[in-house]
């Protein structure tokens, strides 16, 4: 991975503290999709996952989900330059989801509940400010760390929320943290992402994968617009549909699970002001 990149705690003690997190604060919802489904997502996002990864899901006829965190906006980092406000209105546009992070890309397991709720209203608006006009539905947590306290509080506001844990969301599970595979870093993903699809085909199930980057070499933080394609071939030739995040819990999950969007954040008042954020709750 690349030097000087903020990364949680991995030990044995970190990670007995993360599956102690997973089980606490959960929001039981049951995963019932009648045929499998897939969703692509794409994290923090790099640029090129708007110039390399959005093509390639329309060409399949697809839609994907941006989880965009505003403090990279229009800057560059380990991942290449940063998308702006230019991509999150292209996309939008073009029928892809933008999703919601921290603006400054938190670990949530860490910081206190106010810093959390704080840092996405703050994203938020600035999605807003960017000329986003749709209602911020989905939610996923930067590293994929929650407190379980961070989870009760933003299930309240989004329709569905995804962490980083890598498998196939079916049967019982838990709005607030829903299961992701991620796609960046090697045909050794990949394999295991087509394992996903074709295991959710047998048993209809959500497959969820993530990426940050679509580059022309792959590597750490990047697929490969070809790796994407296998991901879209194995689930056209398995039968899986293919939706945004947003849409997919929609389909997904059953009508208790669902909550509303961020309608308070992005609804503009007959007066032509945005209303106020809420305060009453609240990088992979």
């Amino acid at each position: 991975m690349s030097e000087g990149v903020y990364q949680p705690a991995r030990g044995v003690g970190a990670k007995i503290a993360r599956r102690g997190r997973y089980a606490l604060g959960r929001s039981h919802a049951l995963c019932r999709p009648a045929r499998g489904v897939l969703t692509i997502c794409f994290d923090d996002f790099p640029k090129s996952a708007a110039a390399n990864g959005a093509p390639a899901l329309e060409a399949f006829g697809a839609r994907g989900t941006y989880f965009a965190s505003g403090g990279f906006a229009g800057g560059q980092d380990h991942t290449g330059p940063m998308f702006d406000a230019g991509d999150v209105i292209g996309l939008s546009r073009r029928g892809h989801e933008i999703g919601c992070h921290t603006f400054s890309h938190l670990d949530c397991a860490q910081a206190s509940i106010e810093d959390v709720i704080a840092d996405v209203e703050r994203n938020a608006r600035a999605l807003q400010a960017m000329g986003l006009d749709r209602n911020l539905e989905s939610f996923a947590f930067p590293y994929g760390e929650a407190s379980p306290a961070a989870k009760r509080a933003l299930v309240q506001k989004f329709t569905a929320i995804r962490g980083v844990r890598a498998d196939l969301n079916r049967g019982s599970c838990d709005r607030g943290l829903l299961k992701s595979a991620c796609i960046d870093g090697g045909e050794a993903q990949i394999d295991r992402a087509t394992d996903l699809i074709a295991a959710a085909a047998r048993n209809p199930a959500w497959v969820v994968l993530f990426a940050h980057g679509v580059e022309h070499s792959e590597g750490d933080w990047a697929c490969t617009p070809d790796q994407l394609w296998t991901c879209l071939r194995a689930a056209r030739a398995v039968g899986l549909d293919v939706l945004t995040f947003g849409e997919a819990a929609k389909v997904c999950l059953t009508p208790q699970a669902a909550r509303r969007g961020l309608a308070s954040w992005f609804t503009t008042s007959p007066a032509g002001k945005p209303p106020r954020a809420s305060t009453s709750s609240a990088r992979t």
